[in-house]
């Protein structure tokens, strides 16, 4: 759910793509099968049809479905489901939301449902894992920029992450501007140098992995 352009599919499996937003599915590469128009909180599927259900870093753009839209996710698999999210207890406390875009800080405590309010809306068992974010992942998410502030300065960087996407020209032009000078002055290494050197850090990023009740049907 919520495939669009295809960046998290698997290619070793039969996948079907479902996509809201037409501007998201057009950017599909024709290799993919094409995505499905329809909501999170209405999948156009039978219960327990497909072996499992993913949603990567998605949930957040859901709205007033997310609960129903988890839920709707329980029941058509019939095995595991999988949901890639931030956990924003954490997120909130990375550099760049805690000192530059505290806008995005505030987003996320509204937005983000807790791992537990998942697990109660998902039932059966859930894990929640750790995802720490390697400083060389190819995907550049908000919270890849903790070792890279640089990024901050880069329109396409910026433009790839929800959490800028969301914010006003003023606001945006505000973070760029303060880190800039930050960078520039030496004051951004003073403070978080040290991230430079490690090769992954817990911006917040969790895997949750939900496995139906015994018997559940």
């Amino acid at each position: 759910m919520g495939a669009g352009a295809g960046s998290y599919e698997p290619h070793d499996r039969y996948v079907i793509a479902i996509e809201p937003s037409d501007v998201m599915a057009a950017q599909r590469p024709p290799d993919l099968p094409p995505a499905i128009h329809a909501s999170a909180g209405a999948l156009p599927l039978r219960d327990q049809s497909v072996d499992a259900a993913m949603a990567i870093l998605t949930i957040h753009h859901w709205d007033q479905e997310q609960e129903q839209g988890v839920r709707e996710l329980r029941r058509v698999a019939r095995g595991p489901v999988v949901i890639m999210t931030y956990d924003y207890e954490v997120s909130n406390e990375m550099w760049l939301m805690k000192e530059y875009l505290p806008e995005v800080a505030e987003m996320d405590s509204r937005i983000l449902p807790s791992a537990k309010r998942l697990a109660q809306w998902l039932g059966g068992h859930t894990e929640v894992e750790t995802l720490e974010i390697s400083r060389d992942t190819p995907d550049w998410t908000i919270g890849s920029f903790w070792a890279h502030p640089e990024r901050v300065l880069d329109a396409q960087a910026r433009a790839g992450t929800s959490g800028f996407a969301r914010m006003g020209p003023d606001v945006v032009e505000r973070v760029v501007s303060s880190v800039r000078h930050d960078l520039e002055s030496g004051a951004w290494d003073e403070r978080h140098g040290h991230l430079r050197g490690r090769q992954s850090f817990d911006a917040g990023l969790r895997l949750i992995v939900n496995t139906p009740a015994p018997g559940a049907s």
